[in-house]
């Protein structure tokens, strides 16, 4: 009689409907910082110019945005210095816009390797989350420069009135839940891209609309004095509290309310978790392949 085979692993299938493996994602944690490494060291590899993109796409966009919305349609900006105004907002949407477009495409980009190989399918939209907070590091240096040129150069007439209060104790936290909002709708959107493969073509068209639909370009302020009655709406949107909080620590101006940034952190977790459901339901066709 054959002796039984000893196998180091064994791949067996999900028992219930939503199971995390934690213990198997620490487990790839070399795979995790090797995906993370490939995102930052490749992406700008074969550019001229290189990291330094990382500040000309958010300074160009400010300039642009100075001239358009600042200088021709005269949006108010609460009395900040433009600049400084349109980089706070920026530098929020920029991270989650990058983790939700980049996550979206996370089974399209990686079918063929998720069809050969087994691994934790969450690396890939983790190691992405993480690496864009390395652009976005370098896009916060760029706002700090910035805000030191405003103070420097007197762009308002009361220095304090854009000053840092203790209320940018919580950007941490703010990074936290842009993470999980572009997390969530990431793998939310990708799990439905291997079904509906058209939705993908909608999204960066959908982030585009989404932007006008957040207070970066315009203070949430002109909205409750002007368009009141399409106040409910703005608020609804999970990010809209986010920027304003982080406007409101970093430059004293906005409108800070617990109840809003509260909303948004349980948007973000449910957002998370549902799409961390789906997620893994649509990763076990591709475990059927291997």
């Amino acid at each position: 009689m054959m002796e039984e085979e000893k196998w180091t692993l064994v791949i067996v299938p999900k028992t219930g409907f939503f199971k995390l493996d934690l213990g198997e994602l620490w487990r790839y944690r070399d795979l995790l910082v090797m995906y993370i490494r490939r995102d930052i060291v490749t992406f700008y590899k074969q550019t001229i110019l290189g990291p330094l993109w990382f500040i000309l796409q958010p300074l160009f966009t400010v300039l642009m945005f100075m001239f358009v919305f600042g200088g021709i349609a005269g949006i108010s900006t609460d009395g900040l210095p433009r600049p400084l105004f349109y980089m706070a907002g920026l530098l929020c949407w920029n991270y989650f816009a990058e983790c939700m477009n980049r996550c979206s495409d996370t089974f399209n980009a990686n079918q063929n390797v998720f069809g050969k190989v087994y691994f934790p399918r969450l690396i890939v939209p983790l190691s992405i989350v993480v690496s864009s907070l390395v652009k976005m590091g370098i896009q916060f240096i760029l706002f700090l420069f910035i805000y030191l040129y405003c103070v420097l150069d007197g762009g308002a007439t009361d220095i304090n009135s854009y000053s840092i209060n203790e209320y940018a104790c919580l950007f941490p936290l703010l990074v936290l839940m842009l993470a999980g909002l572009g997390l969530g709708f990431g793998l939310l959107i990708s799990s439905l891209t291997t079904k509906y493969r058209d939705l993908r073509f909608l999204v960066t068209f959908g982030v585009q609309l989404w932007m006008y639909a957040t207070p970066v370009i315009y203070p949430l302020s002109v909205m409750q004095q002007s368009h009141e009655k399409y106040m409910w709406l703005i608020i609804a949107n999970p990010l809209t509290s986010i920027i304003e909080t982080f406007k409101y620590g970093f430059l004293g101006e906005g409108i800070f309310s617990w109840w809003y940034l509260g909303y948004s952190f349980l948007f973000a977790v449910l957002i998370v978790v549902w799409g961390m459901i789906t997620f893994n339901k649509v990763q076990r066709s591709f475990m059927d392949v291997i």
